[in-house]
Protein backbone atom coordinates (compact mmCIF):
# COMPACT_ATOMS: atom_id res chain seq x y z
CA UNK A 1 0.00 0.00 0.00
CA UNK A 2 1.32 3.42 -0.96
CA UNK A 3 1.48 6.40 1.35
CA UNK A 4 -1.24 8.91 0.44
CA UNK A 5 1.29 11.50 -0.72
CA UNK A 6 2.85 9.05 -3.17
CA UNK A 7 -0.47 7.69 -4.39
CA UNK A 8 -1.73 11.19 -5.15
CA UNK A 9 1.21 11.91 -7.45
CA UNK A 10 0.40 8.90 -9.63
CA UNK A 11 -3.36 9.52 -9.55
CA UNK A 12 -2.73 12.99 -10.96
CA UNK A 13 -1.34 11.26 -14.07
CA UNK A 14 -4.30 8.82 -14.26
CA UNK A 15 -2.03 5.94 -13.21
CA UNK A 16 -4.08 3.65 -11.00
CA UNK A 17 -2.07 0.46 -10.62
CA UNK A 18 1.05 1.02 -8.55
CA UNK A 19 2.94 -1.32 -6.25
CA UNK A 20 6.15 -1.34 -4.22
CA UNK A 21 8.95 -3.87 -4.12
CA UNK A 22 12.26 -3.93 -2.29
CA UNK A 23 15.07 -3.70 -4.80
CA UNK A 24 16.63 -6.76 -3.17
CA UNK A 25 13.65 -8.83 -4.39
CA UNK A 26 14.18 -7.90 -8.05
CA UNK A 27 16.03 -10.01 -10.60
CA UNK A 28 18.74 -7.68 -11.91
CA UNK A 29 19.52 -8.25 -15.58
CA UNK A 30 21.15 -5.02 -16.72
CA UNK A 31 22.78 -3.64 -13.64
CA UNK A 32 25.00 -1.37 -15.70
CA UNK A 33 21.99 0.89 -16.31
CA UNK A 34 21.95 1.75 -12.62
CA UNK A 35 25.72 1.93 -12.38
CA UNK A 36 25.55 4.86 -14.78
CA UNK A 37 23.79 6.83 -12.03
CA UNK A 38 26.85 7.89 -10.09
CA UNK A 39 26.65 7.17 -6.37
CA UNK A 40 23.12 5.77 -6.65
CA UNK A 41 22.24 2.65 -4.65
CA UNK A 42 18.56 1.76 -5.11
CA UNK A 43 16.62 0.59 -2.10
CA UNK A 44 13.07 0.50 -3.42
CA UNK A 45 11.22 0.08 -6.71
CA UNK A 46 7.87 1.66 -7.56
CA UNK A 47 6.22 -0.47 -10.25
CA UNK A 48 3.24 0.76 -12.24
CA UNK A 49 1.10 -0.24 -15.20
CA UNK A 50 0.27 1.87 -18.23
CA UNK A 51 -2.88 0.48 -19.90
CA UNK A 52 -3.00 1.46 -23.57
CA UNK A 53 -5.95 -0.32 -25.17
CA UNK A 54 -8.52 1.84 -26.94
CA UNK A 55 -9.76 -0.28 -29.85
CA UNK A 56 -8.76 -3.05 -32.23
CA UNK A 57 -6.92 -1.57 -35.24
CA UNK A 58 -7.51 -2.82 -38.75
CA UNK A 59 -4.14 -4.26 -39.74
CA UNK A 60 -1.58 -3.85 -36.96
CA UNK A 61 -1.03 -4.34 -33.25
CA UNK A 62 -3.06 -2.38 -30.70
CA UNK A 63 0.00 -1.14 -28.82
CA UNK A 64 0.98 0.94 -31.86
CA UNK A 65 -2.37 2.72 -32.21
CA UNK A 66 -1.19 5.47 -29.89
CA UNK A 67 2.12 7.28 -29.86
CA UNK A 68 5.13 5.36 -28.60
CA UNK A 69 4.87 4.97 -24.83
CA UNK A 70 8.57 5.70 -24.40
CA UNK A 71 7.70 9.36 -25.06
CA UNK A 72 5.13 9.19 -22.27
CA UNK A 73 7.83 7.94 -19.90
CA UNK A 74 9.99 10.90 -20.89
CA UNK A 75 7.11 13.21 -20.04
CA UNK A 76 6.79 11.52 -16.65
CA UNK A 77 10.50 12.02 -16.06
CA UNK A 78 9.99 15.74 -16.61
CA UNK A 79 6.86 16.05 -14.49
CA UNK A 80 6.53 13.24 -11.96
CA UNK A 81 10.17 12.71 -10.97
CA UNK A 82 10.78 16.33 -9.85
CA UNK A 83 7.65 16.12 -7.68
CA UNK A 84 8.86 12.86 -6.15
CA UNK A 85 12.25 14.36 -5.42
CA UNK A 86 10.60 17.39 -3.85
CA UNK A 87 8.21 15.32 -1.75
CA UNK A 88 10.87 12.86 -0.63
CA UNK A 89 13.98 15.01 -0.46
CA UNK A 90 16.93 14.28 -0.43
CA UNK A 91 16.31 10.96 -2.18
CA UNK A 92 16.81 10.32 -5.90
CA UNK A 93 14.39 8.79 -8.42
CA UNK A 94 15.01 7.28 -11.88
CA UNK A 95 12.39 5.90 -14.29
CA UNK A 96 12.79 2.95 -16.66
CA UNK A 97 10.62 0.90 -18.98
CA UNK A 98 11.32 -1.86 -21.49
CA UNK A 99 15.12 -1.33 -21.42
CA UNK A 100 15.20 -1.87 -17.67
CA UNK A 101 17.80 -2.96 -15.11
CA UNK A 102 15.41 -5.67 -13.86
CA UNK A 103 13.09 -8.37 -15.15
CA UNK A 104 9.96 -6.22 -15.27
CA UNK A 105 7.45 -9.03 -15.65
CA UNK A 106 8.77 -11.01 -12.68
CA UNK A 107 8.91 -7.88 -10.53
CA UNK A 108 5.33 -6.99 -11.47
CA UNK A 109 4.16 -10.47 -10.49
CA UNK A 110 6.11 -10.42 -7.23
CA UNK A 111 4.59 -7.05 -6.37
CA UNK A 112 1.06 -8.38 -6.91
CA UNK A 113 0.21 -6.45 -10.07
CA UNK A 114 -0.59 -9.56 -12.13
CA UNK A 115 0.41 -13.08 -13.15
CA UNK A 116 2.75 -14.48 -15.78
CA UNK A 117 0.90 -15.64 -18.89
CA UNK A 118 1.57 -18.70 -21.02
CA UNK A 119 2.25 -16.27 -23.87
CA UNK A 120 5.10 -14.69 -21.91
CA UNK A 121 3.20 -11.52 -21.06
CA UNK A 122 2.01 -10.03 -17.78
CA UNK A 123 -1.72 -10.68 -17.34
CA UNK A 124 -3.97 -8.58 -15.12
CA UNK A 125 -7.66 -8.82 -14.36
CA UNK A 126 -8.28 -5.21 -15.42
CA UNK A 127 -6.31 -4.98 -18.65
CA UNK A 128 -5.39 -8.57 -19.59
CA UNK A 129 -2.01 -8.11 -21.32
CA UNK A 130 -2.78 -4.71 -22.84
CA UNK A 131 -0.51 -2.69 -20.56
CA UNK A 132 3.06 -1.54 -20.47
CA UNK A 133 5.16 -2.04 -17.33
CA UNK A 134 7.29 0.78 -15.98
CA UNK A 135 9.19 1.36 -12.78
CA UNK A 136 10.93 4.03 -10.76
CA UNK A 137 14.04 3.19 -8.77
CA UNK A 138 14.85 5.18 -5.66
CA UNK A 139 17.28 5.14 -2.78
CA UNK A 140 14.43 6.14 -0.47
CA UNK A 141 13.70 3.47 2.15
CA UNK A 142 10.55 1.45 1.55
CA UNK A 143 9.08 2.54 4.87
CA UNK A 144 9.00 6.12 3.62
CA UNK A 145 6.96 5.18 0.53
CA UNK A 146 4.52 2.67 1.92
CA UNK A 147 4.24 -1.04 2.52
CA UNK A 148 5.23 -3.77 0.07
CA UNK A 149 3.48 -7.12 0.05
CA UNK A 150 5.58 -9.83 -1.57
CA UNK A 151 3.71 -12.33 -3.70
CA UNK A 152 4.89 -15.73 -4.94
CA UNK A 153 5.60 -16.01 -8.64
CA UNK A 154 2.18 -16.89 -10.08
CA UNK A 155 1.09 -17.95 -13.55
CA UNK A 156 -2.21 -17.88 -15.43
CA UNK A 157 -4.44 -20.96 -15.35
CA UNK A 158 -2.67 -22.42 -18.41
CA UNK A 159 -5.75 -22.95 -20.60
CA UNK A 160 -3.56 -23.11 -23.71
CA UNK A 161 -5.76 -20.81 -25.85
CA UNK A 162 -2.78 -18.65 -26.78
CA UNK A 163 -0.70 -21.66 -27.78
CA UNK A 164 -3.41 -23.12 -29.97
CA UNK A 165 -4.01 -19.81 -31.75
CA UNK A 166 -0.35 -18.83 -32.28
CA UNK A 167 0.06 -18.26 -36.06
CA UNK A 168 3.74 -19.22 -36.31
CA UNK A 169 3.54 -21.99 -33.70
CA UNK A 170 6.31 -20.49 -31.61
CA UNK A 171 4.19 -20.74 -28.45
CA UNK A 172 3.78 -24.43 -29.19
CA UNK A 173 7.51 -24.86 -29.71
CA UNK A 174 7.04 -25.31 -33.46
CA UNK A 175 8.40 -22.05 -34.83
CA UNK A 176 11.47 -19.89 -34.42
CA UNK A 177 9.83 -16.48 -34.39
CA UNK A 178 6.44 -15.06 -33.52
CA UNK A 179 4.44 -13.31 -36.20
CA UNK A 180 5.12 -9.94 -34.57
CA UNK A 181 8.87 -10.43 -35.01
CA UNK A 182 8.38 -11.52 -38.62
CA UNK A 183 6.50 -8.30 -39.45
CA UNK A 184 9.47 -6.32 -38.13
CA UNK A 185 12.15 -8.05 -40.18
CA UNK A 186 14.12 -6.03 -42.69
CA UNK A 187 14.87 -7.28 -46.19
CA UNK A 188 13.05 -10.08 -47.96
CA UNK A 189 10.73 -12.48 -46.22
CA UNK A 190 10.43 -16.16 -47.00
CA UNK A 191 7.37 -17.41 -48.86
CA UNK A 192 5.99 -18.87 -45.63
CA UNK A 193 6.54 -15.60 -43.77
CA UNK A 194 4.76 -13.69 -46.52
CA UNK A 195 1.88 -16.15 -46.33
CA UNK A 196 1.52 -15.56 -42.60
CA UNK A 197 1.29 -11.79 -43.05
CA UNK A 198 -1.38 -12.15 -45.72
CA UNK A 199 -3.31 -14.84 -43.87
CA UNK A 200 -3.48 -12.86 -40.62
CA UNK A 201 -3.71 -9.45 -42.31
CA UNK A 202 -1.03 -7.69 -40.31
CA UNK A 203 1.41 -5.03 -41.39
CA UNK A 204 2.96 -4.68 -37.95
CA UNK A 205 2.84 -6.83 -34.84
CA UNK A 206 0.42 -9.53 -33.74
CA UNK A 207 -2.19 -9.55 -30.98
CA UNK A 208 -3.70 -12.97 -31.60
CA UNK A 209 -2.42 -14.61 -28.41
CA UNK A 210 -3.75 -11.62 -26.47
CA UNK A 211 -7.12 -11.47 -28.19
CA UNK A 212 -7.95 -15.15 -27.55
CA UNK A 213 -6.94 -15.00 -23.88
CA UNK A 214 -9.80 -15.44 -21.36
CA UNK A 215 -8.36 -12.52 -19.39
CA UNK A 216 -9.01 -10.28 -22.41
CA UNK A 217 -12.59 -11.47 -22.77
CA UNK A 218 -13.32 -10.79 -19.10
CA UNK A 219 -11.61 -7.38 -19.13
CA UNK A 220 -13.63 -6.30 -22.18
CA UNK A 221 -16.87 -7.55 -20.67
CA UNK A 222 -16.09 -5.67 -17.45
CA UNK A 223 -15.17 -2.55 -19.42
CA UNK A 224 -11.88 -2.18 -17.53
CA UNK A 225 -9.55 -2.89 -20.44
CA UNK A 226 -9.79 0.63 -21.88
CA UNK A 227 -7.14 3.15 -20.90
CA UNK A 228 -7.93 6.33 -19.01
CA UNK A 229 -4.54 7.93 -19.61
CA UNK A 230 -5.00 10.93 -21.94
CA UNK A 231 -1.69 10.37 -23.73
CA UNK A 232 -2.87 7.03 -25.12
CA UNK A 233 -6.19 8.49 -26.26
CA UNK A 234 -4.64 11.20 -28.41
CA UNK A 235 -3.33 11.06 -32.00
CA UNK A 236 -4.51 7.50 -32.54
CA UNK A 237 -4.14 5.62 -35.83
CA UNK A 238 -6.61 2.84 -36.57
CA UNK A 239 -5.38 1.58 -39.95
CA UNK A 240 -2.02 1.58 -41.71
CA UNK A 241 -1.80 2.38 -45.42
CA UNK A 242 0.84 3.54 -47.88
CA UNK A 243 -1.11 6.78 -48.31
CA UNK A 244 -1.03 7.42 -44.56
CA UNK A 245 2.72 6.82 -44.41
CA UNK A 246 3.26 9.17 -47.36
CA UNK A 247 1.30 11.90 -45.56
CA UNK A 248 3.45 11.72 -42.41
CA UNK A 249 6.62 13.75 -42.13
CA UNK A 250 9.57 12.28 -40.25
CA UNK A 251 8.62 13.92 -36.96
CA UNK A 252 5.05 12.60 -37.04
CA UNK A 253 6.15 9.16 -38.25
CA UNK A 254 8.78 8.90 -35.53
CA UNK A 255 6.21 9.27 -32.77
CA UNK A 256 4.84 5.76 -33.31
CA UNK A 257 6.25 2.37 -32.32
CA UNK A 258 6.08 1.07 -35.89
CA UNK A 259 8.62 3.70 -36.96
CA UNK A 260 11.69 2.11 -35.42
CA UNK A 261 12.22 -0.33 -38.33
CA UNK A 262 11.70 2.35 -40.95
CA UNK A 263 9.10 3.00 -43.65
CA UNK A 264 10.33 0.36 -46.08
CA UNK A 265 9.44 -2.52 -43.77
CA UNK A 266 5.89 -1.23 -43.44
CA UNK A 267 5.54 -0.52 -47.16
CA UNK A 268 6.74 -4.04 -47.95
CA UNK A 269 4.21 -5.52 -45.55
CA UNK A 270 1.35 -3.37 -46.83
CA UNK A 271 2.13 -4.40 -50.37
CA UNK A 272 1.91 -8.06 -49.33
CA UNK A 273 -1.50 -7.50 -47.81
CA UNK A 274 -2.79 -6.31 -51.18
CA UNK A 275 -1.54 -9.35 -53.08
Amino acid sequence: MLKDSLSALFTAHCIEDVALLPFSECKVQKGYLLEKKEGFCPSSVILFLLPYYTETPDNFSAYAVCRDYHFFIRELENTLLPKLEEAFSPYRFYAFTDHSPIDEREAAVRSGLGVFGKNGLLLTEKYSSFQFIAEIFTDAPLSLLGEAKLHPFATCFQCGACQRACPSGVLRGEGKECLSAITQKKGELSADEERLLRQYHTAWGCDICQNVCPYTKRAKEAGTIYTKIPYFLEKRICSLSSDLLASMDEEAFGQYAFAWRGRQVLLRNLKLLKE
